[in-house]
């Protein structure tokens, strides 16, 4: 029996970048004070009947409250104009200044 596997030449082999881990969300606790880390391509709100909704209704550097801890790291955030899901890799801690 041989001593190696033979591969498919044709399979891309690894590279850093596929190797890399994923973002690993930061501790987000009820209450925390939390901003996008990036702007997103949809909001889904967090009604009993979630809606999906445009992106411009949370500024980019606008701060909002955890109010519900939900399943799959979604976190239920509290914004100036609504309340939406958002995953906790898509959020960082707000700076204590504001």
């Amino acid at each position: 029996m041989p001593d190696s596997i033979p591969t498919d030449p044709s399979a891309p082999e690894a590279t850093p970048e596929a190797t890399a881990t994923p973002v690993q969300p930061a501790e987000i606790h009820l209450g925390d004070a939390v901003r996008l880390r990036q702007p997103l391509r949809y909001l889904k709100t967090a009604d009993p009947m979630p809606m999906l909704r445009p992106p411009d209704l949370v500024d980019p550097a606008e701060v909002g409250r955890v109010v519900e801890i939900r399943a799959l790291d979604l976190r239920a955030i509290r914004f100036r104009r609504g309340t939406f899901l958002i995953n906790a890799t898509d959020l960082e801690p707000a700076p204590a200044d504001g």
